[in-house]
């Protein structure tokens, strides 16, 4: 199964290069042949080679989730009609949630890669720079600027 995943794709790489030396009759056809439509009018050819690049990588690899393909939908529909685009949806928690994060707790403290602090506290003020704490470190809530600045 590996040995043929490396055929393919060492084949796969050979014909996706051969793509920059064909003629514009030879991408025409490939196009035709890969996506059983005519050619638009005005493509480039460098979009058209990656185009017929993703069609036949799509074809040895695989296509895209039909999770992705739900996601592009909808950001293409939201786009149409001029919706602000959200690519994750907003996180919400129902009441009796628990939150956890696993630490290396000791008597003394915490260690966080490798180095001793008195609290978690201190851990969390090493890696967000702030003093955040609660559903604000867990990122369930953003401060009341970047609210006022229309960044949320």
């Amino acid at each position: 199964m590996k040995d043929n995943f490396l055929v393919n794709t060492s084949a796969l790489a050979h014909t996706i290069s051969a793509l920059g030396q064909a003629t514009p009759a030879d991408l025409k056809g490939r196009w035709r042949e890969l996506y059983r439509t005519e050619l638009p009018r005005r493509i480039s050819q460098d979009l058209l080679i990656r185009a017929l690049a993703y069609r036949i990588q799509e074809r040895v690899l695989g296509g895209l989730k039909p999770s992705i393909r739900r996601l592009l939908a909808k950001v293409a529909e939201d786009a149409s009609v001029r919706r602000p685009i959200e690519l994750a949806p907003r996180l919400t928690l129902k009441p009796g949630t628990v939150l956890l994060r696993e630490w290396h707790v000791r008597e003394d403290g915490v260690v966080f890669q490798g180095k001793p602090y008195k609290s978690l506290s201190e851990v969390a003020h090493r890696i967000t720079g702030t003093k955040w704490s609660g559903p604000r470190f867990f990122g369930l809530t953003t401060s009341r600027q970047e609210q006022s600045d229309g960044k949320v």
